[in-house]
């Protein structure tokens, strides 16, 4: 890490929204902040990536840009596009989102999706979330030592060497937190539903999905914390093979080799 930290900031609630501010003033005094985050909002984009059109970039002052894509889009200009960085970033963090980042939305939530595309890289990332409209006074405090602490670990450099980027999700609930937990992801269970409707000119389109109606009873999950008036501190997983089903996927790989006139090999 330089002697002066490079932070790279982003979103998914576009770079004029009240959770940026408060993460740049929050980090300011931790070294060099550098927004890179989308032109609007970008909720619900999880981690699409634009490869269907180019992109526009807008500065808008030193060290702070927008980009008319993804969160995960803004990163991976940003790491790749030398006009935005002076190098490689000691730390991404990704916020602070207008609303929780709970249970399974951390596979929807754009803002999850810009840490982790960092973390895919190999670089320590945090997302950050409130539980309200992010510009709490509470937040900038907490935010500033939880993101000096993740800077000053002395693991990091061997846990990254090692290829395990620290990917965490932290959420913060609406009022003052009692405390701080560290959690598990939680699960969410939304009302599905699908709204057809036609617009004045008589062609059809949809709205689709609905609120959370269930959250499930998961002890010690990121939801039960902030609901207890807790902020939640989640590490994330980048790891994509599920083990305890590769018994199955034997399974189903010799029938399928069998079909095609092929021996199988277990692993």
């Amino acid at each position: 890490m330089s002697d002066v930290p490079v932070i790279l900031l982003t979103n998914d609630d576009g770079v004029h929204a009240a959770g940026l501010r408060t993460l740049r003033e929050a980090l300011a005094p931790l070294g060099r902040v550098v927004t890179v985050a989308p032109a609007a909002q970008q909720s619900g984009t999880s981690h699409a990536i634009t490869i269907d059109r180019p992109l526009r970039h807008l500065e808008h002052g030193a060290d702070n840009h927008s980009i008319d894509g993804t969160p995960a889009d803004c990163i991976y200009l940003a790491l790749f596009e030398q006009r935005f960085l002076p190098g490689r970033p000691d730390l991404v963090v990704s916020g602070v989102n207008h609303g929780s980042n709970v249970g399974t939305s951390v596979y929807y939530s754009g803002t999850v999706a810009g840490a982790r595309e960092a973390a895919l890289r190999g670089i320590p990332a945090i997302a950050y979330s409130h539980d309200g409209t992010a510009d709490a006074p509470f937040l900038i405090g907490a935010i500033r030592e939880m993101t000096r602490a993740v800077l000053a670990d002395r693991e990091l450099p061997e846990m990254q060497a090692k290829g395990h980027a620290l990917l965490l999700n932290v959420n913060f609930p609406r009022n003052a937190p009692l405390g701080v937990r560290v959690a598990r992801v939680g699960r969410q269970v939304y009302e599905e539903q699908v709204i057809p409707r036609r617009d004045p000119g008589g062609r059809e389109y949809f709205w689709i999905g609905g609120k959370v109606i269930d959250y499930g009873e998961v002890e010690g999950s990121d939801k039960q914390a902030i609901d207890e008036g807790y902020c939640s501190v989640t590490p994330l997983t980048l790891e994509p093979t599920h083990n305890e089903h590769l018994g199955i996927a034997e399974h189903v790989a010799r029938r399928g080799a069998q079909a095609l006139g092929f021996e199988t090999r277990s692993r």
